[in-house]
């Protein structure tokens, strides 16, 4: 396992979207590895919030500017020089996009250019992880998985825009990131159904069923039989880290790009993923509304392949399904239990990960 905090340890690492639900995580496992954090977000997206709850405003460094205010964007990154940059910040959900089409493409591809174009006020060594999302892939619903050279896009402009997020971010790195004295290197991301503690998003079934079920409400599924690569939050960061890593060690990796998801057989539907929940959680109650339900187009089947991630970084998913629901569950239990041990709570949950991590 790689040691990250002879990596982290005292370097300047700026995460955008950092008060996300992905943020927030990355940016625990980053004050524990010992990074200076800095953190780019637009405001707090959800209400109760992990970053709130954990109190993470008091520390790391954090600034509130929208990603695609390009001379804010490039203010900060001339006057932190960060060493290390996660770019996380988007509009990430599929409803959503469907309702406000030009925030979703502003947010995507126009605030990931900005965050490009910071870079290039740089003149310091820097590696940029840049996080858009497995379903930037055009998505056919075949049954074996996506790998990083097949085609991009999608039907809802939620996918459409990662899709073209990835592309504008293989024309900035050919156009202003190749030359032999480039110093700012670049890889993306891309990881499926993301599941875990502190997700607070509307629309997605982990949040809507813990705040039905923590008010002995019933959920509604309305699309039970759509089959996902579930997986925990901390497993993709894992990969990000890593990729990270890698970056700053082998330059061949600079440009391209990574899956990470569980493994092909590990897919399972929104339906398997409740009746799991089930079995850590008290006054589970759900109901299959999908006769009914006259919402916008999403897919109901995705699946990954991960290999390129095991050949090029040693690294794989390493949590059961079993594993994921229950870590999931925990945070939750715990958040009702004990909110202000928060920060706590997830860091243990961490620790919890990286013994997996070992012994697998």
């Amino acid at each position: 396992m790689i040691n990250f905090e002879n990596v982290f340890k005292d370097k300047v690492v700026l995460i955008t979207g950092h008060t996300g639900f992905k943020g927030a995580w990355l940016s625990i496992w980053l004050i524990q590895l010992g990074a200076k954090v800095i953190g780019l977000s637009n405001s707090v997206p959800s209400t109760p919030s992990h970053f709130e709850a954990a109190g993470l405003q008091g520390l790391i460094k954090d600034f509130r500017i929208n990603i695609c205010d390009k001379q804010k964007m490039d203010k900060i990154v001339v006057e932190e020089q960060p060493d290390f940059v996660f770019h996380l910040a988007a509009q990430a959900v599929v409803k959503k996009s469907y309702e406000d089409p030009m925030e979703t493409w502003e947010t995507n591809v126009i605030g990931t250019l900005n965050v490009l174009e910071a870079l290039r006020n740089l003149k310091k060594v820097c590696r940029a992880i840049i996080i858009t999302s497995d379903k930037c892939y055009d998505n056919v619903e075949w049954v074996w998985g996506y790998r990083e050279t097949d085609a991009m896009g999608g039907p809802d402009p939620y996918s459409a825009s990662k899709g073209a997020a990835e592309l504008a971010i293989r024309s900035h790195i050919k156009s202003y990131f190749s030359a032999k004295d480039n110093n700012i290197f670049i890889a993306t991301a891309r990881a499926g159904n993301v599941i875990g503690g502190g997700d607070w998003a509307n629309d997605r079934i982990i949040p809507d069923c813990v705040r039905a079920w923590s008010e002995d409400i019933e959920v509604k599924l309305r699309n039970p039989q759509a089959t996902r690569p579930w997986q925990h939050v901390l497993e993709p960061l894992y990969g990000y880290l890593t990729l990270a890593v890698a970056l700053s060690k082998n330059s061949k990796i600079h440009g391209e790009s990574f899956n990470f998801g569980p493994s092909l057989n590990q897919n399972h539907s929104v339906k398997d993923l409740v009746k799991k929940m089930a079995h850590f959680w008290d006054k589970v109650k759900w109901k299959d509304v999908s006769d009914n339900y006259r919402g916008p187009y999403e897919s109901t089947l995705l699946k990954l392949n991960c290999d390129k991630a095991l050949h090029f970084l040693g690294w794989r998913a390493v949590l059961s399904f079993e594993d994921t629901v229950r870590l999931t569950a925990k945070w939750y239990n715990e958040f009702y239990l004990n909110p202000k041990d928060i920060l706590n709570i997830s860091k243990n949950q961490i620790d919890e990960y990286i013994s997996i991590v070992k012994k697998a």
